[in-house]
C-alpha cells in the first residue's frame, strides 16, 4: 500500500477513534504515531486489514499515553497530599480547634480512595464507579476516628465547621460497602448544614450548593436535582463542574440525549486533560446508549 492509499485511511480510523469517546488531539497524535509506524513496518510486513491494523496500534499509543500521565499525576499527588496530611497532623498537635481534626479527617478520607480513581488504563473512575476494595481502608478507619473526635469537641464551640461537615459528607461515602448502599438522605442532611453555613451559599459557597444538587437528585428525584443547578446557573454556568452535575442528573433521569449534551458542554469548558477526555467518554456513552 502506497502513502497515499495509506493517508487516506486516516479519516476514517480517527472518526472511528472519536466515536469511540476518545479526545480528538490526542486520538490524532496517536494515529499520526500509527502512522509513522505503519511506514516502518508494512513494506516487509503488509496487514491483511490495514484500516484495523491503524485503529489498533492508535489505540494502544492513547493507553500507553494515558497510563504515563496518570502515573505522573499519581506520583505528583499520593507527594502533594502526603505532604498536606503531615502537615494537617502538626497542626492538630498544635491547637485544640476541631477544624484542624477536621481538615485532617477530610484529608485522610478523600486520599484513601485514591488508588482507585485511575483504571487500568489511566482513565478517570468516578466515585459510583470505583473498586471500593482498593480503597485504603486503614486510612478510612483513622479519618473516622479523627472525624468523631473532631466533632465531639465541636459541641464547646457550636456547630461544627466546614471542614468537619465535609469530612462528615466524605466517610458516609467512604462507609458504603457500594454505591448503590450510599446513605444519600444522610448525606443530604449534612449538605443542609454545609450550606447553612454561609449567609449566601450560592455566592459564597457554590461549589457546597452544587454538591447538595446532587444529593437532592438523588433522594427527590433528578427533576429536583436539576432545579437546584438552575440556581447557580448564574455564578458556575460557564464552569465545567456545573454542565458535568447537570449530565449526572439528567442520566439519572433517564434523559441520554440531554446527558450527552451537558457532558459535550462540560468537556468543553474543562481545562485538565484527563477531565476533559473523562467528559468526551460520557458524552458519548450517553449518545451511544440513547
Amino acid at each position: 500500500m502506497g502513502e497515499g492509499a495509506l493517508r487516506a485511511l486516516v479519516p476514517r480510523v480517527l472518526v472511528a477513534l472519536v466515536r469511540r469517546g476518545e479526545d480528538f488531539d490526542a486520538a490524532e497524535d496517536a494515529l499520526q504515531e500509527a502512522l509513522l509506524e505503519a511506514l516502518r513496518v508494512w513494506p516487509e510486513h503488509p496487514p491483511r486489514d490495514p484500516r484495523a491494523w491503524l485503529t489498533s496500534v492508535a489505540t494502544r499509543r492513547l493507553v500507553d499515553a494515558r497510563r504515563s500521565e496518570a502515573a505522573r499525576r499519581r506520583r505528583e499527588e499520593t507527594d502533594l497530599a502526603g505532604e498536606a496530611i503531615r502537615l494537617a497532623r502538626q497542626l492538630t498537635l498544635a491547637t485544640d480547634e476541631p477544624e484542624a481534626r477536621g481538615l485532617l479527617a477530610l484529608m485522610l478520607l478523600n486520599h484513601a480512595r485514591l488508588p482507585a480513581r485511575p483504571d487500568a488504563q489511566g482513565r478517570i473512575v468516578t466515585l459510583d464507579r470505583q473498586d471500593r476494595s482498593r480503597w485504603d481502608r486503614p486510612a478510612i478507619a483513622e479519618g473516622v476516628r479523627v472525624l468523631q473526635s473532631a466533632l465531639a469537641a465541636s459541641r464547646e464551640y457550636g456547630r461544627p465547621g466546614q471542614y468537619q461537615v465535609q469530612a462528615a459528607i466524605a466517610a458516609l461515602h467512604d462507609d458504603a460497602a457500594s454505591a448503590a448502599e450510599t446513605d444519600w438522605p444522610q448525606i443530604l442532611a449534612w449538605y443542609d448544614d454545609l450550606v447553612a453555613l454561609s449567609d449566601d451559599p450560592v455566592r459564597q459557597d457554590p461549589a457546597a450548593v452544587l454538591g447538595r444538587a446532587v444529593a437532592v437528585g438523588r433522594v427527590r428525584g433528578a427533576a429536583a436535582g436539576l432545579r437546584e443547578t438552575d440556581r447557580l446557573r448564574d455564578v458556575l454556568g460557564e464552569r465545567h463542574r456545573w454542565h458535568a452535575v447537570r449530565g449526572h442528573l439528567h442520566e439519572l433521569d433517564g434523559d441520554r440525549p440531554a446527558a450527552a449534551t451537558a457532558y459535550a458542554a462540560a468537556a468543553c469548558r474543562a481545562t485538565e486533560v484527563a477531565e476533559r477526555d473523562h467528559l468526551v467518554r460520557q458524552a458519548a456513552r450517553a449518545r451511544a446508549t440513547r
